[in-house]
């Protein structure tokens, strides 16, 4: 599992915006800046669209006054998924980022398997990432909800 003082191990990620699909790079989405990331098992799921997310909205511009030039919500879900979603919580400020196959999940040591719910899935979990090095990492334990939230993470910056 990665740990603070890590680097984010190189990858090439999908995002669908208004105007079409992209990939950014890790370097793209975290070199030179501070940045929040939260990932979570699945788009449209209960506790992930009723709290999870909807808590980075709210607290969104709370957490740039503190100095994150962006925050990132990380789903083993595709981009079109991970759009719709976004769109349905009113997530404009976020990057809504899809890591598909689960391969940046499993480069980080952040995956978990699930079966037949829906197969390998990221761990519930949120960091701060400042010029691509891991400087804090909360990782939820079981099926808790408590350290990775908006209000968690907006205490330690």
């Amino acid at each position: 599992m990665i740990t603070v003082g890590q680097a984010l191990p190189t990858h090439v990620f999908n995002v669908l915006t208004a105007d079409g699909m992209s990939n950014p790079t890790t370097a793209d989405l975290f070199a030179g800046k501070k940045v929040v990331l939260f990932a979570l098992p699945g788009a449209f799921t209960p506790t992930c669209s009723a709290a999870h997310l909807p808590g980075y909205v709210v607290l969104a511009d709370e957490l740039k006054a503190k100095g994150v030039d962006s925050i990132i919500c990380l789903s083993v879900n595709d981009a079109f998924v991970m759009k719709a979603w976004g769109e349905s919580k009113n997530a404009e400020q976020l990057i809504m980022l899809a890591d598909g196959d689960a391969s940046f999940s499993k480069a980080l040591g952040l995956e978990q398997e699930t079966g037949a719910f829906g197969g390998t899935r990221a761990l519930r979990y949120a960091m701060i990432v400042e010029d691509a090095v891991v400087s804090y990492l909360a990782v939820e334990q079981g099926k808790e909800f408590e350290v990775s939230k908006a209000e968690h993470i907006l205490a330690q910056l």
